[in-house]
């Protein structure tokens, strides 16, 4: 029994933002039915990687579904669409904005019928003068600024990546779902929740969005340095980099101890963090000089054991198996296709595995009688 256990999710989304908010609610007991169109959620082709013939990229955002296949130009088909919003407590969806409404599954439509709907819309750019833009994670990463900052100070703008932005829409979706039920558990209506990508970048810039709205600085890319912390980036070992981290001016002395460059400690240049991030191209150079001794993972034992942040860099491989050393458990199976665990724990009502991702119509049959009961 999930948390979410009896909760109805009629999800009409495809692609990204959509299916990774639904998966992490029916990770957590909801009952999600993916609606898709006769072709399939984009996402089915997307290849390689693949697995037995099948997108892992679908793979990794629909488990815990079922299935049904809908062309709401087919009369009966939009009935079952119809009929299956009316009995929802979740409808959540990706078309362009009014898309739905020509078939009557639009917010006004569906409430009218279900006014405990909470109706959960995502876009690219939003219902104005944006509404007709295409809503693809890339043009975010760019139009919102993202790009400027990554990548070397004299080289190209680069994409995050992953699909940060369509991942962090999905994440605000499910928040704003979730706050909704709790609105309606207290006064029985349901309410239309919108979301759109770019909001979600301009919030997720976080320190940056804020260090132009509030303090007029537009950033730059620094490559993998920080512009408010040093050190906060990758340092050249022996025999690789290593990420290194003085966050604060304890885990700075720390740093030194360990390095055997205590007299630093006394330098006003290094001081507080401001003067180590003003003073960054003269205490870079110190540091390196007696990282350059030893190799990396000598490196990281001493300083983890001193209390120093730091991190190898790795690969995915990497980061899975230092999360199986960690104990996290970061792989789970479920109906035979492995997949990575559900990021929240519950102390009594855990997230479950039980429905591996869906063929295309895998359920339509038994959904369709449902439907009609």
């Amino acid at each position: 029994m999930g948390p979410l256990d009896g909760l109805l999710v009629a999800d009409f989304s495809r692609i990204l933002a959509g299916p990774y908010a639904t998966m992490l609610l029916a990770d957590l007991g909801a009952d999600v039915i993916k609606v898709e169109g006769p072709g399939g959620d984009d996402t089915r082709t997307w290849m390689p990687p693949i697995r037995d013939g099948l997108s892992t990229y679908y793979l990794g955002i629909n488990r815990n579904k079922r299935s049904i296949a809908l062309d709401f130009r087919v009369e009966e088909d939009l009935a079952a669409a119809r009929e299956l919003a009316r009995r929802a407590d979740v409808l959540i969806e990706n078309f362009k904005p009014g898309g739905l409404a020509r078939f009557g599954l639009d917010y006004d439509t569906l409430a009218a019928a279900n006014p405990g709907l909470v109706y959960a819309s995502i876009s690219g750019f939003g219902t104005a003068a944006g509404a007709a833009l295409p809503g693809y994670d890339l043009m975010v990463q760019a139009i919102s600024g993202l790009m400027s900052l990554t990548g070397d100070p004299d080289g190209p703008p680069y994409r995050a990546g992953i699909s940060v932005f369509d991942v962090m829409a999905g994440m605000h979706a499910g928040l704003g779902i979730l706050a909704a039920l709790h609105h309606r558990a207290g006064t029985g209506r349901g309410q239309h929740v919108e979301v759109n990508l770019l909001a979600s970048a301009l919030s997720g810039l976080v320190n940056h969005s804020s260090g132009y709205v509030a303090g007029g600085t537009v950033p730059f890319r620094m490559g993998n340095a920080h512009p408010s912390l040093f050190p906060y980036e990758p340092l050249p070992t022996a025999d690789g980099e290593l990420i290194v981290i003085a966050g604060n001016d304890p885990q700075f002395r720390k740093l030194c101890g360990v390095l055997g460059l205590e007299h630093l400690l006394d330098d006003p240049r290094f001081a507080h963090n401001q003067d180590r991030t003003a003073n960054r191209e003269a205490l870079r150079p110190l540091l390196v000089e007696v990282l350059a001794t030893r190799g990396k993972d000598e490196w990281f034992d001493l300083l983890t054991a001193a209390g120093v942040p730091c991190a190898p860099i790795n690969t995915i491989d990497g980061g899975v198996a230092y999360a199986e050393n960690l104990g996290l458990d970061p792989v789970v199976v479920t109906g035979g296709v492995p997949g990575v665990r559900n990021p929240i724990t519950f102390s009594a009502t855990p997230p479950r595995y039980e429905l591996a991702p869906p063929a295309l119509d895998e359920h339509g049959k038994e959904i369709r009688q449902w439907l009609k009961s």
